[in-house]
């Protein structure tokens, strides 16, 4: 039950996708210029045979698999590396910490997704030191014109400096054994799909509709309704229950 929160802020912040991998899936697309990297040639906006429906289809979803997969990867080195920690130094303290981290970037994640707060955006430049050594290896995989090439592609974009994922990771943390960070990646990388896999196929007509503010707003308070719940119940404000299913990560 505690994974059907993590897919929830996938699904809601995956509007945050939108500016980040957006362009980069909607260029799969017939219609949709290639904004940031040309995957593949743009088509001139003309229906798709079914054929290439199909194929497309594919490579947007192999993309994705290579993407939730690199999610998982790391989410399974933090959860390792934390449950290994506490076991050799027997400290029980940290889950506390790592409780408030987790649901304060949470809380930091629903205010950048409404525009209130842009803190989160300097945390991405933590992961930039990473994505210098990793960007190189993209070059060769482009254009993205077979299954392969889009896994792997994913799996390399899933590094990209992102506040979003830096927050989850949090929780992932918390799981405290390698198959538990990365089962909460998945239900997180899971939530995003939807997002970026119609953005594959739909191109820039969606995108422009999901960067609305108002949708931005919205999903940005439900993710910012996750993390306040979870501090309140951290604080004693909120008694254990059935309200265990909504929270993100547990005390």
């Amino acid at each position: 039950m505690n994974l059907l929160p993590l897919f929830a802020v996938g699904l809601a912040g995956s509007v945050h996708c939108v500016g980040m991998c957006g362009g980069i899936v909607g260029a799969l697309s017939a219609g949709a210029p290639a904004r940031t990297i040309p995957i593949v040639p743009a088509g001139a906006g003309a229906a798709l045979p079914m054929a290439q429906v199909g194929e497309l289809t594919l490579r947007v979803l192999a993309y994705n698999a290579g993407r939730i997969a690199s999610y998982m990867a790391a989410g399974a080195l933090a959860g390792g590396l934390a449950g290994g920690a506490a076991s050799l130094a027997r400290v029980a303290q940290w889950q506390g910490i790592a409780y408030l981290l987790a649901n304060g970037m949470i809380v930091a994640l629903g205010l950048y997704l409404t525009g209130w707060w842009q803190g989160l955006a300097r945390v991405e430049a933590v992961g930039r030191v990473l994505w210098r050594h990793l960007q190189p290896l993209m070059t060769p995989l482009l254009p993205m014109d077979t299954l392969p090439k889009a896994f792997a592609l994913g799996g390399l974009w899933g590094w990209l400096p992102c506040g979003m994922v830096y927050s989850v990771l949090l929780t992932a943390l918390l799981s405290g054994s390698a198959a538990g960070g990365a089962a909460a990646m998945l239900a997180f990388g899971l939530g995003t799909l939807p997002m970026l896999l119609a953005l594959g196929l739909a191109g820039a007509t969606l995108r422009g509709a999901l960067q609305r503010p108002g949708v931005r707003r919205a999903c940005g308070l439900l993710v910012l309704a996750f993390g306040v719940l979870g501090l309140m119940r951290f604080a004693g404000g909120l008694q254990h229950g059935w309200l265990d299913a909504l929270c993100v990560a547990r005390a």
